[in-house]
């Protein structure tokens, strides 16, 4: 079993690829085993491409609502949050953050 966060699985190139994967399921293209196999290559791909190429850094703040800590992966939900990029700003009413520690996906 992968290590890969499977995050991005919820993602419309997550549920695109899965779409894509059950179709060929279906009318006999590919066998269940080798869907599952690409999934987790797309988990461990995907998670490696945002580590390593993504530069950017954006800085947030907003009215704590909720928090947890489970399996490693922070849950945040933020009120009247408002996120900053040089010099971009949004503002949104209600935000989820789930964070990953990238890190410990490489194992």
């Amino acid at each position: 079993m992968s290590s890969s966060y499977q995050l991005y699985r919820n993602t419309t190139l997550g549920h695109t690829l899965q779409e894509s994967l059950d179709e060929l399921i279906q009318i006999g293209q590919i066998t269940p085993q080798l869907a599952l196999k690409v999934l987790l290559q797309f988990d461990k791909a995907i998670n490696t491409a945002l580590a390593s190429r993504v530069k950017n850094r954006v800085s947030f703040k907003g009215k704590l609502n909720t928090y947890r800590f489970c399996d490693n992966v922070w849950t945040f939900v933020l009120n009247k949050a408002e996120f900053k990029e040089v010099h971009e700003i949004a503002k949104v009413d209600k935000v989820k953050i789930v964070a990953c520690d990238g890190k410990g996906a490489e194992k």
